[in-house]
Parts: structure tokens; sequence; C-alpha cells
């Protein structure tokens, strides 16, 4: 019966770790053991809409560098060398949750990070009622990529060599494990 529960806790640990890590690198699916990916859709023979999906864990910059790191691969496998980053944007989806504090105390166990300044007394203890606020943000990144063979056009700082930019974005990419 103990390794019975020592198993199921192990697992209920292994299922909950899945849930509390950054989206790494990979394909947006419904089956992925954390939420979030890439996508992309073909527009015409040069042009690809790429995006990139990242959960409440996966920061701004993360989010954006695998879009790019994404539409590279893409050039590559296109066998084109460089693309243009058209038109970009970045949304970030915020949740705000709010969490009473208030009411008994007795019956269940629950954190409570809140504290008060009793006055004259210096620092007190946790605050009996009230809220907490807890924030989340989710940020996808989207861009449409026009590609091209042969040397990037000069100039255009739009423009990248699709092998420089995966030469050099590849050590921070983190792939599922």
């Amino acid at each position: 019966m103990q390794k019975l529960v020592l198993a199921a806790a192990m697992i209920v640990i292994l299922g909950l770790g899945a849930c509390t890590r950054a989206t790494p690198y990979q394909p947006l699916a419904s089956g992925n053991a954390v939420a979030g990916g890439f996508s992309e859709q073909k527009l015409d023979d040069t042009h690809f809409r790429v995006s990139f999906k990242g959960n409440d864990l996966t920061p701004r910059p993360q989010v954006e560098t695998y879009l790019l790191y994404r539409a590279a691969e893409l050039t590559a496998v296109q066998g084109d060398d460089w693309f243009e980053m058209a038109d970009k944007h970045t949304h970030d989806t915020t949740h705000t949750y709010i969490d009473p504090t208030f009411g008994p105390r007795w019956g269940y166990w629950r954190p409570e990070w809140t504290w008060f300044d009793e006055p004259g007394f210096g620092f007190g203890g946790p605050y009996r009622g009230g809220y907490d606020v807890d924030r989340e943000d989710a940020y996808l990144a989207s861009a449409v990529i026009a590609m091209g063979k042969g040397p990037k056009p000069a100039g255009d700082t739009a423009a990248f060599d699709a092998r420089e930019v995966l030469q050099n974005l590849g050590a921070k990419i983190v792939r599922p494990h």
C-alpha cells in the first residue's frame, strides 16, 4: 500500500512539474506536455505568417527569440537564404486573479503572503482580511516574413541571413525534454 501511495505521489509531482516550465521551442499542438509553440501559414511562394505562443512562464524576449529562430528555420527549409520581417507584432494577454483571504482560519490551511505594520509595534503579522492579487502575462509574437535567395538586401535592417540567425540563436533554444 505504501508503494502505491508513493507511486501516486510521484506521478502528481511529475505532472505538476510539467505545468511549471516555460514553453520550449516546439510546434504548437494540443498534445504538448507544456502549452504553446510555433506555427506557420504559407501565404504565397515567398511569404509566410509565422507565430510563437508562450505560456505565462515564458518571458517576452524568449517568445520573440523563438519567433525569429522559427522564421530562420523555415527559410532554410524552403531553400532560401534570407528573410525579411514585413509585419511583426507581439501581443500580451494578461490574466489577473483576485483571491479573497478573509473568512475563518480553521478546518483548512492556506498560505498568507500579505503583512501589515502595527502602529507603534514595528513589523506585524499576517493580515486577516483583504485579498491577494496575482497577475499572469502570456505573449504571442507573430510576423509576416518574405524570403529570398542570394545575399540579403544591403541596408535593409528588417532582413536577416537565415543561417546566421540559426547559428547565433541556436544556443538559446530550449527544446522539449
